[in-house]
């Protein structure tokens, strides 16, 4: 690993800054949205890659408040999606991915999430169950059942579950880039290993094998976001969900150095950088090191589109 003093001596080299053109052309492609008013945030991180959720604190506060008892508590570490539904054919359509009730630790499966009693139902029909929205699990006949059990739709389901149970209550929102994760594990096949696992998705596995912590899409770990961002960690955490071949999804380290704030990723030895309203991207092993990937303020509202 270079110093951090070499790294911005490197980057304020004069005039031998080299461009990336598949950042440039990802930026030119992306539709720049309107901004976003700051809600708090958290990254699951997955087996599959980072699942980024902003959270609905003002329209499900119990909703939200229950689910960062859980996150806080460290409870959904070593959980793993335990259920790939997809809709009856003709046609057959991802409908969620589950996740909230059960880990798989080192030592076992499954151990049930212990949970902290229910909350009330907050559905609204404001916050529809469509693709892309989180919301909590509960028992049938009973809307106040939901505890520590949540999906994310994999499509429009606001048929069926904006009108049955009192309506499922959407909680968060995933971001543009931890769909491509959320399709990722959707995608993958599914094994009945009876009861709650008749729909178990799981990765790396060959019929007739013994189901092994590996092969389970689980979450290594949850991150919860600041809940005032900086304009910086937008853009940091936007691209760490979105390029993770070049990026860890967690920094090893960051901080501010010759007027660079930065932060680093221990795993694939690079940074990322802001200074000047320019976003560097500097990893030792690229032949030239330093990449200029554009400008800040377009990446901003890049990342605020996207759900930052």
């Amino acid at each position: 690993m270079k110093s951090l003093s070499q790294f911005a001596r490197t980057l304020g080299a004069s005039g031998l800054v080299a461009r990336s053109g598949a950042f440039f052309l990802l930026v030119a492609l992306l539709a720049v949205l309107p901004a976003q008013a700051q809600n708090t945030m958290v990254r699951l991180h997955t087996t599959q890659g980072p699942i980024d959720l902003t959270l609905l604190d003002a329209e499900a506060p119990l909703t939200v408040a229950n689910f960062l008892a859980y996150v806080r508590g460290g409870d959904y570490t070593n959980v793993f999606f335990h259920r790939s539904a997809w809709s009856s054919s003709p046609n057959a359509a991802p409908f969620v991915i589950q996740a909230g009730a059960y880990k798989w630790t080192d030592v076992q499966c499954c151990s049930q999430v212990a949970t902290r009693g229910n909350v009330r139902n907050e559905f609204s029909a404001a916050r529809s169950n469509v693709r892309g929205t989180v919301a909590m699990a509960k028992v049938g006949g009973d809307p106040d059942s939901a505890s520590s059990q949540w999906f994310v739709n994999m499509g429009n389901n606001s048929a069926n579950l904006d009108n049955q149970n009192g309506g499922f209550t959407v909680f968060a929102r995933v971001t543009t880039p931890a769909m491509v994760v959320a399709d990722r594990i959707a995608a993958l096949p599914r094994v009945n290993s009876g009861g709650a696992f008749s729909e178990l998705p799981v990765a790396n596995w060959t019929s007739g094998m013994q189901i092994q912590q590996s092969n389970v899409v689980r979450l290594t770990a949850v991150t919860e976001f600041p809940v005032t961002q900086s304009s910086n960690d937008r853009i940091f955490n936007y691209l760490e969900a979105a390029f993770t071949s070049y990026l860890a999804s967690s920094a090893t380290s960051s901080g501010e150095v010759l007027g660079y704030t930065y932060r680093y990723y221990s795993g694939v030895n690079a940074y990322l950088a802001t200074k000047d309203d320019r976003v560097w991207y500097y990893a030792p092993a690229l032949p030239n090191g330093i990449i200029d990937i554009g400008s800040a303020a377009d990446f901003l509202s890049v990342a605020q589109g996207a759900g930052y």
